[in-house]
């Protein structure tokens, strides 16, 4: 067995796995149908979306097998994310040196053959991969390797929605914390509404106003 080397971008790629906020978190249902659908289509009794962290592997979604994390050193799929634009494929792993006394060979679930997809992030640092594996020797057609680099295509999709959405959440919050500063200033400029006459007045009003209007285009924007 060869254990598989880190990738360059190492450090940037466990970072955004970080960031992405998807480690050891609860099953969902998108993610589950997209691991169901592959295993019907390539016809394989494991499927699973596996995230590949620094010392371990863990499943954010799997059919056929029990959901638990692995050491990543004896995981296909840390082989898999070493080429992010690639399908790693192994007909019969009893007989590739990488694998052939794998645990995961040896013991259970007998993965004999594996066809893994690098799933990513937005900047094309693979995360982890989506698998299909089986017991037995095997090949896939070209027709369901395509259908399974689509399906990973269909997981990338799903982190960077859920990407997005956490950013807008985080904007969201700012334009809510800012609301007091508003408030403020807003109580100032009425408070120096009754004393116009004077200049003074008017320069702290022109210039609270200001404030006000650039304060809010940037809470505009931040929420946009």
């Amino acid at each position: 067995m060869i254990s598989p080397s880190l990738p360059e971008n190492e450090s940037a790629r466990l970072q955004s796995l970080v960031e992405h906020q998807l480690l050891d978190t609860l099953p969902e249902e998108v993610y589950d149908d997209i691991t169901r659908l592959a295993a019907e289509i390539c016809g394989t009794p494991i499927a699973a979306i596996n995230l590949v962290a620094s010392n371990r592997l863990w499943p954010k979604s799997i059919v056929g097998f029990p959901a638990e994390s692995y050491p990543r050193d004896i995981s296909f799929c840390a082989h898999t994310i070493l080429n992010p634009g690639e399908v790693l494929l192994v007909p019969d792993a009893r007989y590739d040196e990488r694998f052939h006394n794998n645990p995961n060979i040896t013991g259970d679930p007998g993965v004999v053959f594996y066809a893994g997809v690098p799933v990513q992030d937005a900047q094309g640092r693979a995360l982890g991969s989506l698998c299909v594996c089986d017991t037995r020797p095997r090949e896939l057609s070209d027709l369901k390797l395509e259908s399974l680099k689509a399906l990973a295509k269909l997981v990338n999709t799903h982190f960077q929605l859920r990407r997005t959405q956490m950013e807008l959440e985080k904007a969201h919050d700012q334009v809510r914390a800012a609301q007091p500063i508003l408030d403020v200033i807003a109580m100032t400029i009425g408070s120096l509404q009754a004393g116009l006459g004077e200049l003074e007045t008017r320069s702290q009003l022109h210039s609270l106003q200001q404030e006000a209007t650039a304060l809010r285009s940037v809470l505009t924007l931040s929420s946009e």
